[in-house]
C-alpha cells in the first residue's frame, strides 16, 4: 500500500528541464528522432529473430527478451518527459509519479538482471561448450527470462513502496525531468526519510554491482579459455560472439555508476538533467545500433531478411 492519505501532495512538478527554455523544442525533437529509433531498433531486432530460423537460439531468446525490457523502459519515461518538454507546467500525479518509479526501476534491472544471463550464455558457449545443450535449453531459457522479469518486478515494488510510504509535506518540486528518487526524497519528511534513503541506495546499488560481478566473473573465464585456443582465428571467433554484448554491458553499466555512485555533494539541477539524460534516453538509443553493427551474424540476417528486400535491384 502505499501511502498517498498520509501525504499533503497530490501531485509534483517536473522542473528538470525548467534551467533550459530556450532548448527545450531543440531537446523535444532530438529526444523524438532518438526515441523512434530506439523503437523502430529494437522492434527490427525481434522482428529479425523472430523471421529468420538461423536466430532461434538460447543467445537470441535474451536478446529478444532484452529488447523488449529496453522498449517498455523507455515507453514508462520518454512519451511523459515529450509532452512534459511542450507544457507550460509540467506536472505528474501522486499515483503516476508512484507508476513511473516502479515500471522504470522494474524494466531497469530487468535489463540488468538480462544481461547478467547474457554473461552466463556466452560462459557456457566458450566455456563448456558440450555441455550447453544441457545447461542452456530450451527450458532453461525460459526460466532464466522468468527470474529476470521477477526479480525485475521484485526490485520495482521494493523501492516503489519504500519511497512513497513516506509523507511528503511539500514543497512539490522535483528537481528533474522523471519520478527520480533522490529527488524524490528531498521532498518527503519524517524520522524515516534517512533509514529509507540509506536502505533503498543500497539495495539497488548491491544489485547493480552484483549483476556487474557476474558478468566480469563470466568473462574472466572467458578470456582464460579464449587464450588457450592455439589458433588466431578460433580466438577471434569466439571474442565476437561476445563483441556487441561486452560493449553493451560497458556503456549500460558506465553510465549507471554516473547515476548510482556519483559522490554526494552539492549538483546543478542542469548536471542532474543532463546525467539522467545519458542513462533514460542515450542508452537504450546505443544499444540496438551496437547489437545491430557488432553481431554480425544479427547483422547478415537483418540485411538479407528487411534491407535487401527495400533495394530489390541488388537480388
Amino acid at each position: 500500500m502505499l501511502g498517498v492519505n498520509h501525504s499533503t501532495v497530490s501531485e509534483f512538478i517536473l522542473i528538470g528541464f525548467s534551467t533550459f527554455p530556450q532548448l527545450q523544442m531543440m531537446f523535444f525533437l532530438l529526444f523524438l528522432l532518438m526515441y523512434l529509433f530506439t523503437m523502430m531498433g529494437n522492434l527490427l531486432i525481434m522482428a529479425t529473430i523472430w523471421r529468420e530460423h538461423s536466430l532461434h537460439t538460447p543467445m537470441y531468446l535474451f536478446l529478444c527478451a532484452l529488447s523488449i525490457s529496453e522498449i517498455l523502459y523507455t515507453f514508462a519515461i520518454i512519451p511523459r518527459m515529450l509532452a512534459d518538454l511542450l507544457s507550460t507546467r509540467p506536472t505528474i500525479a501522486f499515483m503516476a509519479c508512484a507508476s513511473q518509479t516502479f515500471f522504470s526501476f522494474m524494466f531497469g534491472f530487468t535489463h540488468s538482471f538480462l544481461l547478467t544471463v547474457m554473461g552466463y550464455d556466452r560462459y557456457i558457449a566458450i566455456c563448456h561448450p558440450l555441455r550447453y545443450n544441457v545447461l542452456i535449453s530450451p527450458r532453461g531459457c525460459a526460466c532464466l527470462v522468468a527470474w529476470s522479469w521477477a526479480g525485475g518486478s521484485i526490485m520495482g515494488m521494493v523501492v516503489t513502496t519504500a519511497i512513497f510510504n513516506l509523507t511528503f509535506c511539500g514543497p512539490n518540486e522535483i528537481h528533474h525531468f522523471a519520478c527520480h528518487v533522490p529527488p524524490l526524497l528531498k521532498l518527503a519528511c519524517g524520522d524515516d526519510v534517512s533509514a529509507v534513503a540509506k536502505g533503498v541506495g543500497l539495495v539497488c546499488i548491491t544489485a547493480l554491482l552484483g549483476c556487474f560481478l557476474l558478468i566480469l566473473l563470466s568473462y574472466a573465464f572467458i578470456v582464460v579459455t579464449i587464450l588457450k585456443i592455439p589458433s588466431a582465428e578460433g580466438r577471434h571467433k569466439a571474442l565476437s560472439t561476445c563483441a556487441s554484448h561486452l560493449t553493451v554491458v560497458i556503456v549500460h553499466y558506465g553510465f549507471a555508476s554516473v547515476i548510482y555512485l556519483k559522490p554526494k555533494g552539492a549538483q546543478s539541477l542542469e548536471g542532474d538533467t543532463l546525467m539522467g539524460i545519458t542513462y533514460t534516453v542515450l542508452t537504450p538509443f546505443l544499444s540496438p545500433i551496437i547489437f545491430s553493427l557488432r553481431n554480425k551474424e544479427l547483422k547478415n540476417a537483418m540485411n538479407k531478411t528487411f534491407l535487401r528486400k527495400l533495394s530489390p535491384e541488388k537480388l
